[in-house]
């Protein structure tokens, strides 16, 4: 316990990775909520969405040709395919096709049209994919067959239109070389340069001749439908499983921001290292959850306890740390709250310090709410009768009581009172006297004091118990207050040995407590603290703390 605090090393990237998985995991609820949000989500997509009708067909693209058979024909020569498929949702086809649908008794407008289509282009291929979604089968398949032959036939007419026009240039260019070649006929004594001239005339006429031959046998087929539009027979789309399956995932992945989100801006602790890195201090132990430990405050003593075990390896652990050892004093306290769990701490820490046979002092410093020695029960023995007027002398005078853990030993308690000057008690001589026994060998004095960040009695007693033992909450406690805390106890001149994490309270616990408080109220008894030797609360301000008062170096002496 002595060696530094060992900080989180930067190339440890696994173990940063599972910290934070398990620091997001503390927030289930996010998690549950995102997750059934997105299943109600995806779950609303499937139900409230119509049916929808997906009918698909094909069509392969090719060109004109004179002779589709010819070694070396291509039969993508100059086709882009990219073109082609710009061509197929231009409005233009979808006048045709409206046009044609219309003769067959289906009226729908250019745009309604053509928003159900999507063509693709299969890679590699010279192939257009008509694919048209609709409220029915019958419709969908209808209107993609409407708008594939509306395709093939807009592009035969473009061939056919582009043909007419080489033909009618080829003509035009045909005309006068006849007409010069008649007028060249009709000389009849020309000489060598007439009839050479007519013969040039002549090979012309028959290149355009052959040119406008060639054009008109041309195969101007554009196409082919290789699928034709089918009845689909189940509706598009993705279905309920499919839709729960991705609106799980996607609820998964919003709960996960959310928890990540949450724990960005999370103040308290996120994890143990968190916590030894805030605190300055080793974490000392863990406390399990027990049932069984709901009814009484001490653990020890009763058999197969996994919270008493946990409290004996606290003990030995803190028994072997030479800091401790030296003074053998030791201070329980919690950051905030009611201290109750401190309190169970410092008692089940006394109780195993007396089973390893040393002799045990345990003084509750909380004079504001002072419940140890009720909260103990029928373990307490010696206790004065209630007759025994006990305000006339000062705390700790016969407060001294005896604690026996069966099975265990027996260690003594200094049971707290209700004082009306609360620091004058705590820096008293009397004080300072239980406090030294600690020099004594094979003594332990533990001290209880209240919450440290609610009252300044703990502070108060540092010079006199140095080594402080912080009991908290992970999911309670803010990182600020840890941080606080340290800084209070080292200015004081005190250590921090460690860190005792509990588990909380739970809802039915918590519930129980405040039932039996407004019991409490109603009955006319105060609350925490009542007893026999319980005496009326100080009326003044109870955020009360320790003023300045002058240091006594012979104080730890006395």
């Amino acid at each position: 316990m002595n060696q530094p605090i060992r900080t989180l090393e930067d190339q440890d990237e696994p173990a940063l990775l599972r910290d934070q998985f398990r620091q997001l995991l503390r927030y289930r609820a996010l998690l549950v909520s995102g997750v059934v949000a997105g299943l109600i989500g995806g779950g609303w997509l499937a139900l409230s969405g119509e049916d929808s009708y997906t009918s698909t067909g094909e069509v392969v693209v090719r060109s004109a040709t004179s002779d589709p058979f010819a070694a070396g024909a291509s039969a993508d020569k100059g086709i882009n395919i990219g073109s082609e498929r710009q061509t197929a949702v231009s409005d233009t086809v979808g006048t045709l096709a409206v046009t044609t649908l219309a003769a067959r008794g289906d009226r729908v407008e250019l745009r309604p049209l053509l928003s159900g289509l999507q063509v693709t282009n299969p890679p590699n291929t010279l192939a257009l994919r008509f694919a048209y979604t609709g409220r029915t089968p019958a419709l969908a398949q209808k209107r993609a067959k409407a708008l594939a032959d509306a395709y093939l036939e807009i592009r035969q007419q473009r061939t056919e239109n582009s043909i007419a026009n080489m033909v009618q240039g080829y003509r035009a260019q045909l005309t006068p070389l006849t007409e010069q070649r008649d007028r060249l006929a009709e000389q009849a004594s020309g000489g060598n340069d007439v009839t050479s001239a007519r013969a040039n005339l002549v090979v012309a006429i028959s290149e355009l001749s052959r040119k406008i031959s060639e054009l008109r046998a041309l195969d101007t087929t554009p196409g082919y439908l290789t699928k034709k539009p089918a009845t689909p027979s189940e509706p598009t789309g993705a279905g309920l499983p499919l839709l729960l399956g991705l609106g799980g995932a996607v609820g998964l992945a919003l709960g996960l921001l959310l928890s990540w989100v949450r724990l960005v801006f999370d103040p308290a602790v996120r994890s143990t290292r968190e916590l030894v890195r805030s605190l300055g201090a080793p974490l000392l132990g863990t406390l399990p959850r027990e049932r069984a430990s709901a009814g009484s405050l001490l653990a020890i003593g009763r058999s197969g306890s996994r919270l008493a075990e946990e409290y004996r390896a606290v003990a030995f652990r803190l028994a072997y740390d030479p800091s401790f050892a030296q003074r053998r004093r030791l201070l329980v306290t919690s950051p905030r709250g009611d201290g109750t769990a401190a309190a169970a701490a410092a008692a089940n820490l006394a109780a195993a310090f007396a089973e390893m046979g040393r002799d045990v002092i345990l003084v509750e410093a909380d004079l504001r709410t002072p419940a140890l020695a009720r909260d103990l029960g029928p373990a307490v023995q010696g206790s004065p009768p209630r007759w025994a007027n006990r305000g006339r002398r000062p705390w700790p005078s016969d407060s001294r009581m005896n604690v026996d853990v069966p099975g265990s030993g027996a260690f003594t308690l200094i049971a707290g009172r209700r004082m009306d000057n609360v620091p004058r008690a705590l820096t008293s001589a009397p004080v300072g006297r239980i406090a030294a026994e600690g020099d004594r060998p094979d003594a332990v004095v533990i001290v209880l004091a209240p919450p440290v960040l609610s009252y300044a009695d703990a502070v108060a007693l540092i010079d006199r118990v140095e080594g402080v033992v912080v009991v908290c909450d992970p999911r309670e406690v803010h990182r600020s207050d840890l941080e606080r805390i340290r800084e209070i106890i080292g200015a004081a001149g005190g250590s921090v040995l460690g860190a005792l994490l509990h588990p909380g309270r739970s809802r039915h616990e918590r519930r129980a407590l405040r039932k039996a408080a407004k019991r409490r109220l109603k009955g006319g008894r105060p609350g925490r603290g009542s007893g026999p030797d319980s005496r009326p609360e100080h009326t003044g301000d109870p955020t009360e703390t320790l003023g300045l008062r002058p240091f006594d170096s012979t104080a730890g002496h006395r």
